[in-house]
């Protein structure tokens, strides 16, 4: 058990970036938070901490891996005196027809005991949001939104009660809007008339932040709640209602931030796609772009971007490596090499530059895409991040400790999607 351990909220994430995600909405709402990636094999000290999340590599892995590694961290999360339980997924719902969302959020219904949970993947403020049981994105269903294309995770269908039906051998409801709208007696109730019918899984509906505060209120005293970071936010407020959370200042105080800045970019999103963009138009020399197929071929072009990095780090401009490019590149080289391969080649390249860099003294850094993120934070050996305040919805700093050093690193995970066009240079100067 970690020292002081009495936290109030457990979360379990599939992927890092989605981790930090939830945990910054809930410093937002008033929680001291600490992400740790993968379960804790050591002692750790929460006496300060009120909310713990439990970062996975769940999403995309074979059922039983996710199911399995869930499980682990519910386990170490119960020992640390969690009174709820959070499975936090992507707000597009993304996963495969056969899982990963259905079978964990049944693995961990069965382990608590508990007949019913609730999945609420809207995050309203980042344009996600479920009407009638279909998901948005921005003012398009899902399946029309650019989610169709996925590398992963294709997502074809915007109808989540049918996609989550495919998922799970368990009936699937609808908590509607006109449901929400009436309150949260209203929806208790029908919380309670589906568990009746033996309705495990409801899919609610959220259009914005009130419906989030409805459901959060209604499902306060569940064993499981599951879904994106909006209900995230809405949490905190309720636990403080239940007497379980003090009223705390300055939940996302981090220290002072030093050493030289870096972006690392390996996310092909639309919206990174924007964010490298931008910075290169206010920094037309400060990009070096690595290309999936000359990594394959030798390791020249990673020593000229090193080479590029340490220049440009050593007159304190500001310093890109980005992989990120259009979907016919990506698609070129994925055909070349395969969709493992070349994205292996492009995560490993990006993580070993931030070793070395963050040796050399980087002590800022920025990384772009949930699977780049996941892979740099595993080759630093970075296992707990204390989450500062948000730069962007959804994208707080973050600082952890570097094994060997007495220097923190300051850094921020971004997933693909979020941020700004802005966000590569304006980052930095919300930096404390």
């Amino acid at each position: 058990m970690g020292m002081g351990a009495n936290i109030v909220l457990g979360a379990i994430a599939d992927d890092f970036t989605g981790a930090t995600d939830l945990a910054n909405n809930l410093v937002r709402g008033g929680m001291r938070c600490l992400q740790v990636i993968g379960v804790p094999q050591e002692e750790i000290d929460l006496a300060d901490i009120d909310a713990v999340v439990v970062a996975l590599k769940s999403r995309s892995c074979p059922v039983e891996e996710a199911v399995n590694d869930s499980l682990a961290a519910l386990n170490w999360l119960q020992k640390q005196g969690a009174r709820q339980l959070f499975f936090k997924y992507c707000s597009t719902f993304d996963s495969t027809d056969q899982g990963n969302i259905g079978p964990v959020a049944d693995a961990l219904l069965e382990a608590l005991g508990a007949s019913q949970t609730v999945m609420v993947p809207a995050f309203p403020i980042n344009g996600r949001t479920v009407y009638q049981g279909h998901l948005f994105v921005g003012d398009r269903l899902l399946n029309d939104s650019g989610m169709q294309h996925h590398p992963l995770n294709p997502m074809q269908d915007a109808d989540l009660v049918r996609v989550l039906t495919r998922q799970t051998p368990h009936p699937v409801g609808l908590a509607n809007r006109a449901v929400l709208a009436q309150g949260v007696t209203a929806t208790r109730a029908h919380l309670s008339a589906l568990e009746a019918q033996g309705v495990r899984h409801v899919i609610c509906d959220s259009l914005d932040e009130q419906d989030l505060d409805v459901l959060a209120e209604a499902t306060v005293l569940m064993p499981l709640v599951t879904g994106g970071s909006g209900l995230g936010q809405a949490l905190p407020a309720q636990y403080r209602a239940q007497g379980w959370l003090a009223t705390i200042t300055e939940p996302g105080r981090l220290s002072p931030a030093s050493g030289g800045a870096l972006v690392l970019s390996g996310s092909c999103s639309r919206a990174t796609l924007a964010q490298v963009g931008d910075f290169l138009a206010k920094h037309p020399d400060g990009g070096f772009v690595l290309d999936p197929l000359a990594l394959a071929e030798d390791e020249q072009q990673q020593t000229q971007a090193l080479a590029f990095a340490r220049q440009r780090l050593s007159e304190q401009t500001p310093v890109l490596l980005y992989a990120s490019a259009d979907p016919d590149k990506v698609s070129d080289a994925q055909q070349a090499l395969g969709v493992e391969r070349a994205g292996a080649l492009v995560e490993e390249a990006l993580s070993q530059l931030a070793v070395t860099l963050v040796n050399e003294g980087v002590g800022r850094l920025l990384v772009a895409g949930g699977e780049t993120s996941g892979a740099v934070v595993s080759a630093l050996g970075i296992t707990t991040l204390r989450i500062g305040e948000q730069i962007d919805p959804g994208v707080p700093w973050t600082q952890a400790p570097l094994a060997g050093s007495e220097v923190t690193l300051s850094l921020a995970l971004k997933s693909g999607n979020f941020g700004g066009i802005d966000f590569f240079t304006r980052a930095f100067e919300v930096l404390a």
